[in-house]
């Protein structure tokens, strides 16, 4: 039964304790603020806690991309502070037909000192994998355990003050306060970052912005060769996934190329990518369905298709599975959700899959706003 007695205030409660709910928690305590964050399970359990852990930073254009680097230095300040390991070896791309190769040598004249060419030999000596003909090496990409961050990034934010709502469901969200299953919340300001879930407390905005949940089909395997991998390793097929690369000219041909030859792939919306856990074990995937509700079934000719991919990209028979998983994130046409329900009341959400990338860019621009 929802309490209706009140439980506390704060001059900012943030609804949602994945990354973009702690970043604007961790933003708002920078500003010197009181913070309560809400979370209805025990810990973060969603997108937060499912993806590769990648900073895709190179491959973000325009607003993404300001805030992915605003981004990279929060997180490389976080993980001294937090306790974790942060990896910044960069990103591998990959490619394995001429045209992937004159995009990547496009985007290297766009973007000059983000990205280095490689040869087929460096890019053999940075990660195993078989089929290249050359490739790049994007410098600024970084790479965290998301198993890990997360809860650390939380631990963190505990310690510094911030009050932890676990186990807690917003019911009712308003000016000035929230009402939550033990009881309401006084508040400032609200910050609503419950990712895929926008509709369940704001269905009308959730369709007006034309919000769907993207589900994804990732898995963890062996790594074959006991090798360490500490770049993250993109593909041709990640060009169709990035605004940097489809601000390239040669990304129409890379696409038509791709939709001709490997149709099954490109309709399963394959971004053929891996990174690996801190254990050795690589997080690989993934392919992309959009829908209002995900089905609870998993397709095993998805699970099958990311297998056999992989397992092409490096050179070997078969993988050894050891976790299956769905990932589930906010999509909508346009890659950042901000919105204002009512006063003092902001509802965001990366509706773009790039959370972990540019949520801590994303979260001083909204302060910026709310706090105005």
């Amino acid at each position: 039964m929802t309490s209706c007695s009140e439980f506390g205030t704060a001059d900012v409660v943030v609804i949602g304790a994945g990354i973009v709910g702690l970043a604007h928690a961790y933003e708002a305590t920078e500003r010197g603020l009181s913070v309560a964050v809400v979370e209805r399970d025990e810990r973060a359990s969603g997108a937060s806690v499912r993806n590769f852990g990648h900073g895709c930073i190179t491959a973000q254009d325009g607003q993404a991309l300001d805030y992915a680097l605003a981004a990279r230095d929060t997180w490389l300040r976080l993980a001294k502070e937090a306790g974790f390991h942060i990896g910044e070896a960069g990103t591998v791309v990959v490619a394995r037909a001429a045209d992937e190769l004159e995009l990547l040598t496009e985007l290297a004249e766009y973007r000059d000192g983000q990205v280095d060419l490689l040869d087929e030999r460096a890019v053999l000596d940075r990660v195993p994998v078989a089929g290249a003909i050359g490739g790049a090496h994007f410098p600024l990409d970084i790479r965290v355990d998301p198993r890990e961050a997360v809860h650390a990034v939380a631990a963190s934010l505990a310690d510094r003050g911030v009050t932890f709502h676990w186990s807690t469901t917003a019911h009712t969200i308003g000016t000035g306060e929230v009402g939550t299953s033990r009881g309401v919340l006084r508040a400032s300001h609200v910050v609503v970052a419950v990712g895929h879930d926008v509709d369940r407390h704001f269905p009308g905005l959730a369709a007006q912005r034309a919000v769907q949940r993207c589900s994804l089909h990732m898995l963890r395997v062996a790594e074959p060769y006991g090798r360490d991998v500490d770049c993250a390793v993109l593909t041709g097929l990640s060009m169709l996934r990035y605004a940097a690369f489809a601000a390239c000219r040669s990304h129409d041909a890379v696409r038509s190329r791709l939709e001709r030859d490997h149709p099954r792939l490109v309709d399963a919306g394959l971004n053929l990518m891996f990174t690996q856990l801190p254990g050795g074990d690589l997080t690989i995937g993934d392919t992309h369905a959009y829908q209002a509700t995900v089905p609870p079934y998993r397709a095993e000719h998805l699970d099958e298709l990311v297998l056999a991919e992989t397992a092409r990209l490096l050179g070997v028979r078969s993988l050894a599975v050891r976790e299956r998983w769905t990932g589930v994130y906010a999509s909508a046409p346009d890659p950042f959700l901000v919105e204002t329900p009512c006063d003092d009341v902001r509802v965001v959400a990366v509706t773009s899959g790039i959370g972990m990338t540019t949520a801590f860019g994303l979260a001083p621009a909204v302060l910026d706003d709310l706090l105005a």
